[in-house]
């Protein structure tokens, strides 16, 4: 019996990061019908932003440095709500409607993410500045004219080249600097370490519940709860939720639906580094990190029911303690003791991998959806017609 609570608090707290990130697809995926392939790099990106504030907490000793992870939520959250928006605003907009082509954008800007974090230095962030002080400050500027439907195709065709020119220019007379083109992360992984307070566990039953994960868990209520609120008490949740409904008779009321769509692509984004900040208390952080949970978070949308907040918590968990009690050879152990059931005994031992446990997870998933191809909880109504 303890075994078997101990593999579902790991499985739970598992499934608690899976659950941040899932939110946050939930609300891209299933209030705006838009495929994020770059969810994980936004993870990745919240990651790296709690080991950045972590370093930056490091100088201050004691007692400062324990409440380092409080900073580093908000912090995650604003920094990837930028650069959801950025994406929102920059490539997401144009492609509404058009589901390949915004998967096959975002699996490119996840390419990019990936790249950035292994190569970025101060030469690289010099060279991004100076491009769009002059691209977008010109287009700023332009767009005073009074003729600037006419001229601003001509425009960005003239400010492009030349914005480019100026950042390339800019970094090779930068480029013999050697403080300038070190490398802020490179391609290894970096490690986050838990504050004090974070340390250590509870013994419960026998066996020892981290602190770092019960922090995640109660980290994943809280989200929930704020994400069920806004969706559900605030002005602007009200406005998603009936933009999602029918976009055309809310712009017809007067909800700037561009707006909703930014805040909510944003608002996504901002759980996604969330759930990097708490994906950093269980282990290294790298270029890579999204990707180990991308699938799963897609697996937990759709098996949930695309855009249902309840089914997401269900799905969440539920792969969350399979990948666990199956990888961790749980399952196998409990029912080694019967000797009928040793050919499943020896298919679960075969799985007992964390690799082989998502292939067996897969398949299930799989055939739960040839019986319920719209998840757990599928929409109704005029949104379940969209």
């Amino acid at each position: 019996m303890s075994v078997l609570i101990e593999g579902l608090f790991n499985g739970i707290s598992i499934g608690s990061v899976l659950l941040i990130a899932a939110l946050g697809l939930a609300i891209v995926f299933g209030l705006m019908g838009v495929i994020n392939l770059a969810h994980g790099e936004l993870m990745m990106l919240g990651a790296y932003t709690t080991f950045v504030v972590q370093d930056v907490f490091k100088p201050l000793g004691e007692p400062w440095f324990s409440f380092y992870i409080i900073v580093a939520i908000p912090v995650a959250f604003i920094i990837t709500a930028i650069a959801g928006l950025i994406l929102e605003k920059g490539v997401i907009r144009f492609l509404y409607g058009r589901p390949l082509e915004t998967l096959l954008a975002t699996w490119g800007v996840s390419l990019i993410l990936r790249q950035f974090v292994r190569s970025v230095d101060w030469l690289l962030v010099i060279g991004i500045a100076v491009f769009c002080l002059f691209f977008f400050g010109g287009m700023t500027i332009l767009k005073r004219r009074p003729d600037w439907g006419r001229i601003r195709n001509l425009v960005i065709a003239v400010l492009l080249p030349i914005s480019l020119g100026l950042a390339v220019i800019t970094g090779f007379f930068l480029n013999k600097i050697p403080v300038l083109t070190k490398a802020w992360f490179s391609a290894r992984n970096v490690d986050v370490t838990a504050p004090a307070w974070l340390r250590g566990g509870l013994k419960i039953f026998g066996f020892q519940m981290p602190y770092a994960r019960l922090f995640i868990i109660v980290l994943t209520i809280v989200c929930l709860l704020g994400v069920y609120w806004f969706l559900n008490r605030s002005t602007w949740g009200l406005k998603i939720r009936a933009v999602t409904q029918n976009r055309e008779m809310s712009s017809c009321l007067g909800i700037p639906t561009a707006t909703v769509d930014a805040l909510t692509f944003a608002l996504g984004s901002g759980l996604a580094g969330v759930a990097g900040c708490a994906v950093s208390l269980l282990g290294s952080v790298g270029p890579n990190t999204g990707q180990s949970y991308i699938v799963d978070t897609f697996m937990v949308v759709v098996v949930g029911g695309v855009g249902n907040l309840l089914g997401t918590i269900v799905a969440a968990l539920g792969i969350g303690i399979l990948n666990y009690l199956i990888g961790s050879g749980t399952l196998a152990l409990m029912f080694s003791s019967t000797e009928s059931l040793k050919p499943l005994v020896d298919v679960l031992l075969f799985f007992a991998t964390s690799s082989m446990a998502k292939v067996m997870v897969f398949v299930l998933i799989i055939s739960f959806l040839q019986i319920k191809p719209a998840g757990l909880f599928p929409q109704k109504g005029r949104t379940a017609e969209l």
